[in-house]
């Protein structure tokens, strides 16, 4: 009886076990394998939260709209999740990643679990706040599972510094997504808001639970879409300077918040009128556009 028993406590385990996706996809066992391997203990500092559930990724996948012959720029790919699921879709995948150990892994778990697809894979070991260019073909989408603390400021860097990517699918933090997407009126409308329309038209394009992580995370996350459009007219650093200032004191009219920038209050009056702008309206009211109107209005010496 009581080695039934005990046989019997052994198959309830395997079954509960999750089955390893069919498409060569990372389960939750694998990444943990994976994690043990490598002996590593994901970092709130590298904001390592490894996605592992296969749905979430052919969602995500799906929700990119990826072309045939799209080359696609993925950065902090970790142990290969998503990136699996992108190699099918596209035509290459540039991989950035930061982390020495996981970009030396991740070649390797694309040639174990698609060996038939590896030779579309490119990693690059660095920095993607501090890369100037890449190799290869020019990417035409950002896919990505952006760390949490510097997500706005990756997903500029990027969109400047890369002009043939045309459109971009990040998953964020759900309040960051909520800013990124935010229109022109509302809280949430704010700097990040103003310099991600300079790129183009960006909206949400779903929620995603924080069960779909390992570690789970303590926040929600969300699915942001940019499909990229000719900027405003204008200079693009002068546009951010405004925005910069404009926000830096949100609850000031534009007059007193531009006061510095402009040089006084009455040459941000002077400006802000130049532009069609109400010297008291508040920076939360103003599109891109009218950002970069004001940035194009000759400088008055106080």
């Amino acid at each position: 009886m009581a080695g039934t028993a005990a046989r019997g406590c052994s198959a309830d385990r395997v079954a509960l076990t999750p089955p390893e996706p069919p498409d060569g996809l990372l389960g939750p066992a694998a990444i943990r394998e994976l994690a043990a391997e490598l002996e590593l203990r994901p970092t709130k500092q590298l904001g390592q939260n490894f996605l592992h559930d296969a749905n979430t990724i052919r969602r995500i996948v799906r929700t990119a709209g990826l072309a045939p012959d799209d080359v696609v720029l993925e950065v902090g790919p970790g142990l290969g999740s998503l990136t699996l699921g992108l190699l099918p879709a596209s035509a290459a995948v540039t991989a950035v990643e930061i982390d020495p150990r996981l970009a030396a892994r991740l070649p390797r778990t694309v040639a174990e679990r698609r060996p038939d697809l590896a030779d579309r894979l490119t990693v690059v070991e660095a920095d993607a706040l501090r890369i100037s260019e890449l190799p290869g073909p020019p990417p035409t989408a950002l896919v990505a599972n952006l760390p949490y603390n510097v997500a706005v400021p990756v997903l500029l860097h990027l969109l400047d510094l890369l002009p043939t990517l045309e459109r971009a699918l990040i998953l964020v933090q759900a309040e960051v997504a909520e800013r990124l997407a935010a229109p022109p009126g509302g809280g949430a409308y704010g700097v990040p808001s103003v310099k991600a329309a300079w790129y183009g038209e960006v909206r949400r394009a779903g929620n995603v639970g924080r069960r779909v992580f390992w570690p789970e995370p303590n926040v929600d996350s969300g699915l942001v879409a940019l499909v990229r459009r000719p900027p405003p007219e204008g200079d693009r650093r002068a546009t951010f300077a405004a925005v910069d200032a404009a926000f830096g004191m949100r609850r000031k009219s534009l007059r007193a918040a531009l006061a510095r920038w402009a040089g006084s209050p009455a040459a941000a009056e002077t400006r802000l009128r130049a532009a069609g702008i109400d010297p008291s309206t508040r920076g939360e009211q103003l599109s891109v556009t009218d950002f970069a109107r004001l940035a194009a209005t000759d400088e008055v010496q106080p």
